[in-house]
């Protein structure tokens, strides 16, 4: 067999909705994340709205995650993610209790490995989904730690599983080409009536009045590994603006002092940064999508990015932004979209279909066997930890 057959072999692809009867599909789902509300990035909003979605959809979902009264500690360099510790007990008992016909791990962390420890033992068919390249995070903090190390732990986790859900092509091809297995695509949605171009000049009001113009926000983490930076040095007419918080933010404003940050913006607050700006500019190269980037275009406004994953799948032949090596030239060049044309494109990208497509992608017990399994598993309690 050669390469590309063999590379073949490991993608794994659904056919939409209609692909199996609906009563075929788990009504009872399990999700396991060490990412959650009150926490606001990009991973907690795709979790939250696809299970808001799913739940549309008459499913029951159970979602365990740190904030059921485990003990925590704070995530080194991330404290507003906070790591459950000694939840394996516990998690077992919501497994046998809720008794789900589909398992889906979302994080790598201390939550996801319980549970992955929990299914490889009880031989549960499960699923897991790559949001972050966790290798690259690590090692933008602790160099020290070579990126193969990391991809090491990725492949041993997620391979377990039945399918990985990762977000675009790209993504998947190079995931596969590193040893996962069993990829299968999910995309992202986009909450087109909340990022929306009506935002923009509210009211007659401008949300960075006072500044010159043409404005350039990113918005995101103000982290190390999101290469904010890079936008910064930029030599770009007009002015440049950070929307967000995170650790290296007091670096950066004592750095830069012709930049203007904002702190972290919500809600109606956010999308009308994201609609007053005139280019939207996204300098990371560790995202796996980058969900901003659709809510940016949702509100009219042009996306400039390096040719990363997740930018080079979506901008490319949407008309609503360019990638290029050369990030000055991609922003330039976004000053001549019109507005009309990354709206067109965001309005195709709906949490529905998100929901839908996540729904496909798990691996339940074939339906004969799911009641059956909990009634065994509940009679061999010496099994349970």
């Amino acid at each position: 067999m050669n390469k590309k057959a063999e590379l073949a072999n490991n993608i794994v692809t659904t056919n939409g909705p209609d692909a199996e009867d609906s009563e075929e599909r788990p009504q009872r789902i399990m999700l396991v994340t060490d990412a959650w509300e009150p926490q606001m990035n990009g991973v907690v909003r795709t979790l939250s709205r696809t299970v808001a979605e799913l739940r549309k959809m008459e499913r029951e979902v159970e979602v365990i995650h740190p904030g059921l009264g485990y003990k925590t500690m704070p995530l080194p360099t991330y404290p507003e993610i906070q790591l459950a510790m000694g939840a394996r007990k516990d998690i077992a008992r919501r497994f046998t209790e809720f008794e789900p016909e589909a398992i889906h791990i979302a994080t790598e962390g201390p939550l996801g490995m319980a549970a992955r420890g929990i299914c490889v033992k009880w031989k549960i068919p499960f699923t897991t989904s790559y949001h972050t390249k966790f290798p690259e995070y690590v090692n933008a903090r602790m160099p020290l730690i070579p990126l193969g190390a990391g991809y090491a732990f990725m492949r041993w986790f997620h391979n377990a599983g039945g399918r990985m859900m990762v977000t675009t092509p790209s993504m998947r091809d190079d995931l596969t080409q590193r040893g996962f297995k069993n990829l299968t695509p999910w995309a992202r949605g986009v909450d087109i009536d909340l990022f929306n171009p009506s935002k923009r000049m509210m009211g007659g009001e401008d949300v960075f009045a006072g500044l010159e113009r043409p404005i350039w926000v990113n918005v995101g983490r103000v982290a190390v590994e999101k290469n904010i930076e890079s936008f910064l040095e930029l030599d770009l007419p007009g002015t440049k603006v950070v929307v967000g918080d995170g650790p290296q933010l007091e670096e950066l404003q004592a750095k830069y002092a012709n930049a203007v940050f904002t702190g972290a913006k919500f809600g109606d607050e956010l999308a009308r940064h994201f609609a007053d700006a005139d280019v939207f500019v996204f300098p990371s190269w560790t995202d796996t999508f980058g969900l901003v980037n659709l809510e940016a275009m949702a509100c009219g406004t042009p996306v400039a990015a390096y040719p990363a994953h997740g930018p080079k799948d979506i901008i490319p032949g949407s008309g609503g932004g360019f990638i290029n090596d050369d990030l000055r030239q991609a922003c330039l060049d976004c000053l001549e979209i019109d507005r009309a044309a990354p709206r067109s494109h965001a309005e195709k990208h709906s949490w529905e279909q998100c929901a839908t497509d996540f729904l496909d992608n798990l691996k339940p017990h074939p339906k004969p066997e799911r009641r059956r399994f909990w009634q065994r598993l509940r009679n061999r309690k010496s099994t349970l930890e």
